[in-house]
């Protein structure tokens, strides 16, 4: 039976008053010393705009510790926390000033709003569905199955975060419509489903950030599947940005012991445990608490693992993915996936052509040790599966894009090569099309 360690985890500090979790969001930004003193009435207008469809959450960390405000608009962590303007189109953005300027009734200006939303692709790849499994006949909201190993876990008390990203494709999330949430707290079920899928290797639990949840109650949801021991399942996994945007989590806050404990539990019996970490700058591994709280998280014996999607206005330039990728090695991170934003929310904001995010993987690689090539990338994560661009080449005097599936819907689609037409401006899978004639990609036959 595990007993709870007495492990003596890489010593913490005494919390700084000043970094007591505070939110900050559209109700109340404006009550920061640092958006009176450096943002103009008219960008103070623009967020309050756009924050009313893109959803926009900051915290007292981020504003004082990562935000350079001598510079903000300039600033990448800045536009990963506050929506920009341009982060609408220019019809979607007139649409809501309109609204605001003439003082529509709350049930006019939330029409208008669910109308953009709608338009925004809200939920992408077929999360609801193609990925949502059923069980006796009943849609099984709160888990997807998209790839037969993994089931992702949506815990309902951990589907906000303790800061929103601006890129994030799961928006929809941290809205007030409800119809479009993912989110479970029914245990049962996930057990349930979990014993009648052998196949199941792996368990993501993502949101929202489930680590904002208190450690009791993500124990939960964990000691119920420990319990089942199941021979098949081999590692945990958890999504979550918090190393950045609140690393007290593993520091200070009142139960960070027991949640590094928790840790060790799932280690001690046996499982795999990776910590999904998304870290978009290397500004954000340059702060003495996230330092802190990922060598405290290391102590435990889980693997940290780094993903960011590649984003226009934050990090789209060679030296700062190699500069990021040297970095995270040094701190014994492991480097795992540089996507595409995917085809949703603020995507033409974020959005780096196919072609120039490869040549700046390319370049970026070119400068870093094998240690920090374990990064696969860029990837799409579309409706077929996570679709990997390995670069351009030449046929028969003709250049064309070459693709691979690291996963796929149907399994047999898994390291099958193809090959697209090249296009320079493509972003996504719908933008391009099949090389040498061919009407449609193998994975799109039947479909």
């Amino acid at each position: 039976m595990y007993e709870i360690s007495t492990k003596n985890y890489f010593p913490a500090f005494k919390i700084k008053d000043q970094f007591r979790y505070k939110a900050y969001h559209s109700g109340n930004f404006k009550d920061l010393r640092q958006v009176r003193e450096r943002l103009t009435e008219a960008q103070i207008r623009d967020i309050k705009i756009v924050s009313q469809v893109l959803p926009f959450r900051t915290n007292n960390f981020v504003v004082n510790e990562l935000i350079d405000w001598d510079n903000p608009f300039e600033d990448p962590i800045f536009i990963l926390n506050f929506p920009q303007k341009e982060m609408l189109s220019e019809h979607h953005y007139n649409l809501l000033a309109s609204a605001l300027n003439r003082k529509v009734q709350d049930k006019e200006l939330n029409h208008i709003i669910r109308k953009i939303v709608s338009e925004l692709n809200p939920h992408p790849g077929g999360q609801i569905d193609k990925n949502t499994p059923e069980m006796e006949g009943i849609k099984l909201n709160g888990i997807q199955h998209k790839y037969k190993e993994t089931l992702l876990i949506f815990p309902k008390q951990g589907q906000t975060c303790h800061a929103y990203c601006t890129f994030c494709f799961r928006w929809p999330q941290f809205i007030a419509d409800g119809s479009l949430k993912m989110e479970t707290d029914n245990i049962n079920m996930v057990v349930r489903y979990l014993m009648n899928h052998p196949e199941i290797t792996d368990i993501l639990f993502t949101g929202g950030d489930p680590l904002i949840m208190r450690t009791k109650v993500l124990e939960n949801y964990i000691n119920r599947i420990l319990d089942l021991n199941l021979p098949n399942l081999i590692s945990f996994r958890f999504g979550t940005k918090t190393l950045t945007y609140w690393p007290f989590r593993f520091l200070t806050d009142s139960d960070a012991d027991e949640l590094l404990r928790l840790f060790e539990k799932i280690i001690h019996r046996g499982y795999h445990l990776s910590i999904m970490a998304h870290f978009n700058h290397y500004k954000e591994l340059r702060n003495n608490y996230v330092v802190k709280a990922i060598k405290r998280v290391q102590s435990t014996g889980a693997l940290i693992r780094t993903q960011s999607p590649i984003l226009n206005h934050i990090n789209a330039e060679k030296d700062i993915w190699e500069i990021m990728l040297k970095e995270q090695t040094e701190l014994k991170l492991i480097p795992y996936y540089m996507f595409l934003p995917r085809d949703t929310g603020a995507r033409e904001y974020f959005k780096v052509p196919l072609v120039k995010a490869w040549m700046i993987y390319r370049e970026a690689i070119k400068n870093v040790s094998g240690l920090s090539r374990t990064i696969r990338g860029p990837v799409m994560s579309s409706h077929f599966g996570k679709i990997l661009f390995l670069g351009v080449s030449e046929i028969y005097d003709k250049l064309v894009s070459v693709f691979t599936m690291i996963q796929g819907r149907n399994e047999d689609w898994v390291n099958k090569p193809f090959f697209a037409e090249y296009c320079e401006n493509a972003g996504w899978i719908d933008e391009i099309k099949p090389a040498f004639g061919e009407d449609k990609f193998f994975f799109q036959l039947n479909q």
